[in-house]
């Protein structure tokens, strides 16, 4: 799986990293068991310092989809796991949150109830999109460079292992 940064985005960098290894798993390119690169290597093939990628990986502890294994480093969570079940309610309630402020916010910008749940609607299926399309033929994501970014200014890449 390519793992890309854009240090032009608002995004913060390790939102970035967290995104693309939930997206990973989602899409069934990272898999219960796999082990992620290292803190210090993936830091390094990125070109960021290393406490962004460790904050990255305590941010998919702290959700449940990465375990630490000491110095064998992060792997992939297995979502069938008993000690992920209070982990699960808590993004669960995070989730209704964000969806709650969202909803919101759209509200407050003149958006209608309808519209809201037709884009919420096709956001869904965009995502359970992604993930039939991964299990009908798997193939690897391509990640497009963002405007304005390029590779000496800050935008990196990396692989993480198969």
């Amino acid at each position: 799986m390519l793992i890309t940064i854009d240090a032009a985005a608002p995004e913060p960098l390790y939102l970035q990293i967290r995104n693309q290894i939930v997206a990973g798993i989602a899409t069934g390119q990272l898999e219960p068991g796999q082990s992620l690169p290292s803190v210090r290597s993936l830091a390094s093939d990125l070109g960021i310092n290393l406490h962004t990628v460790n904050k990255a990986y305590a941010v998919l502890r702290d959700e449940g989809y990465v375990r630490m294994r000491g110095r064998a480093g992060a792997v992939i969570a297995d979502p069938a796991a008993a000690d992920r079940a209070d982990a699960d309610a808590s993004a669960q309630v995070k989730m209704e949150d964000d969806l709650f402020k969202l909803a919101l916010a759209f509200r407050a910008r003149g958006g209608a109830r309808g519209q809201f749940l037709e884009a919420a609607a096709a956001q869904a299926a965009r995502a359970y999109g992604v993930m039939e399309d991964a299990e009908a033929a798997p193939r690897p994501v391509q990640k497009r460079k963002t405007a304005g970014a390029s590779s000496s200014a800050g935008a990196g890449k990396a692989v993480a292992p198969q």
